[in-house]
C-alpha cells in the first residue's frame, strides 16, 4: 500500500520538477532539504517515481490521457514501477486504473513510444536510421548502473573488488572501472571517504585513458567542471607534472579542492576563467602536452541519469551549443604545444555537437592531424574499437553516450 502522505510528497515534488526551472536532481535535492522529516525510504520512493515520470513522460501522458502530475504519477506507478491496483487503493479508482492499463504501446506513434520529443526522434532517425534510433531510445530509457573509478595511484582494482559488503564487477573497458550491483550509499563507504574511489561513469573514465597523459607532463582539463576527469587525469600521472583545471564556473571548480585532497592529489591547479580569451589561459598557449575539451553540451548521452534534459533542451539550444563548442575548441587548441595531443569530447548523441564540430575544426586548423581513437585505446590495452572517433552508446557499451575525437598538433 502506498501511503497518502508519501504519495502527496511525490506529487508535490513532481509538480515542481515539471516546471523545468533547473536540473531535476537539484530541484529534488532542494525539495528534500526543505523537508527533513522525510525518511530515507520515503525520499527513495519520491525520487524513483519522479524519475520514472521523466523517463517515460510521453507514453504516460498517453496512458493517463492527461498531463496532470497526479495522473502521470499514478500511471508511472502502475506501468513503470509495476505496482498493483491494490497498492493504489485510496489513490486511484478502478476505472482510472483500468484506463491506464488499457493502453497498448503499438497504438502510439514512434516518437511517443520512444518517449522522446518529436524533433529529437526525427533527428535520431535522420542520423542513425530508424532501427538504430529505436535501439538508442530503448537504451536511454533504462536506469544507469553505478560505476566507480578506482584511484589506481593508491589501490589496485582487484583489492576494491574484494571489499566485503560490495557486490562489484570490473567494467569491460576502463582499467580503472568498477560497476556496482544496485545503488548502495557509496559516499558512506570507507573507500569513498578515503579517496580510493570516485563515482564516475565508465565512458567518462575512458576519456582520461584516451588522453593518456604521461608522468611529468603539463596537461589541461579545459572544461573541468567539478573535476571528475581532472582527478582521473591526475591519477594517471601519479602525482607528477601539472594538471590545470580550467572552467568559467568558480563555484563548480570549488568542489575540486576537497575531492583532490581526499584522493591525495597535489598536482592540480584550478583556474576560473573569465571567458575563452582569459589572459591566464593565454599564458599557457603552446606549452601544454595534452588538452582535454569535454565541452558543454546537451547531455543527451546521459538521459539514463538525467531524463529531464530531453524536455528542457530544444533544437534551438542545440544550434547555440554547437556554435559555443566550436569557439571553446578553437580557444583550447591554442594551448597545445607542437607534437601535443588534443581531445574533443561530449556526452551528446547528436552529430551537430559531435562529428560536425570535429569536422569544422579539422577543416579550419590544418596543423591538427586526426588520430585514431581505436589505436590510442589499444595502446592502453583497452579492447574497444569504434573507429577513428570514439562513439559510446548505452545499448551497445553499457556506458553513457559519449563522443570523442583526438588530434595531434603537427
Amino acid at each position: 500500500m502506498i501511503g497518502a502522505a508519501v504519495f502527496a510528497h511525490a506529487e508535490a515534488a513532481l509538480t515542481v520538477v515539471l516546471n523545468f526551472s533547473g536540473p531535476a536532481d537539484e530541484v529534488l535535492s532542494r525539495y528534500f532539504r526543505a523537508r527533513p522529516e522525510l525518511g530515507q525510504r520515503d525520499r527513495a520512493f519520491v525520487a524513483e517515481s519522479v524519475f520514472a515520470v521523466l523517463r517515460r513522460k510521453r507514453s504516460l501522458e498517453a496512458a493517463a490521457q492527461s498531463t496532470q502530475p497526479r495522473l502521470l504519477l499514478i500511471a508511472a506507478l502502475l506501468r513503470v514501477m509495476g505496482l498493483s491496483g491494490r497498492a493504489m487503493q485510496g489513490l486511484a479508482d478502478a476505472a482510472l486504473i483500468a484506463r491506464i492499463r488499457a493502453l497498448r504501446t503499438e497504438s502510439l506513434s514512434d516518437a511517443v513510444r520512444a518517449d522522446l520529443p518529436d524533433w529529437l526522434w526525427e533527428r535520431l532517425i535522420a542520423q542513425q536510421g530508424a532501427a538504430e534510433a529505436a535501439d538508442i531510445a530503448r537504451g536511454l530509457l533504462n536506469p544507469a548502473p553505478l560505476d566507480l573509478r578506482v584511484n589506481l595511484a593508491r589501490i589496485a582494482r582487484e583489492e576494491v573488488l574484494r571489499q566485503p559488503g560490495l557486490e562489484a564487477s570490473p567494467t569491460p573497458y576502463s582499467p580503472s572501472g568498477v560497476r556496482l550491483a544496485g545503488k548502495p550509499a557509496i559516499n558512506r563507504h570507507g573507500l569513498f571517504r578515503d579517496g580510493l574511489v570516485e563515482v564516475q561513469d565508465e565512458g567518462s573514465q575512458l576519456l582520461a585513458w584516451l588522453l593518456s597523459p604521461r608522468r611529468g607532463e603539463m596537461v589541461a582539463d579545459y572544461c573541468a567542471g567539478a573535476g571528475g576527469k581532472t582527478l582521473a587525469i591526475a591519477m594517471l600521472m601519479r602525482g607528477t607534472g601539472r594538471v590545470y583545471a580550467l572552467d568559467i564556473s568558480a563555484k563548480r571548480l570549488a568542489a575540486l579542492g576537497p575531492r583532490a585532497a581526499r584522493a591525495g592529489i597535489t598536482n592540480v591547479y584550478s583556474i576560473a576563467l573569465a571567458g575563452e580569451s582569459d589572459p591566464r589561459a593565454k599564458r599557457l598557449a603552446g606549452k601544454l602536452d595534452r588538452v582535454l575539451v569535454d565541452a558543454p553540451c546537451s547531455g543527451f548521452g546521459t538521459l539514463r541519469r538525467n531524463p529531464d534534459l530531453k524536455w528542457r533542451h530544444g533544437p534551438q539550444a542545440i544550434a547555440e551549443l554547437a556554435e559555443k563548442q566550436q569557439r571553446i575548441l578553437r580557444a583550447a587548441s591554442q594551448l597545445v604545444r607542437p607534437g601535443g595531443r588534443l581531445v574533443y569530447a561530449t556526452c551528446s548523441i547528436l552529430q551537430e555537437e559531435n562529428e560536425a564540430v570535429a569536422d569544422a575544426f579539422r577543416a579550419g586548423y590544418a596543423e591538427f592531424e586526426p588520430l585514431s581513437c581505436a589505436e590510442l585505446l589499444a595502446a592502453q590495452r583497452i579492447p574497444l574499437d569504434t573507429g577513428e572517433r570514439l562513439r559510446l552508446w548505452p545499448h551497445r557499451h553499457g556506458t553513457d553516450g559519449f563522443f570523442a575525437a583526438a588530434f595531434r598538433r603537427a
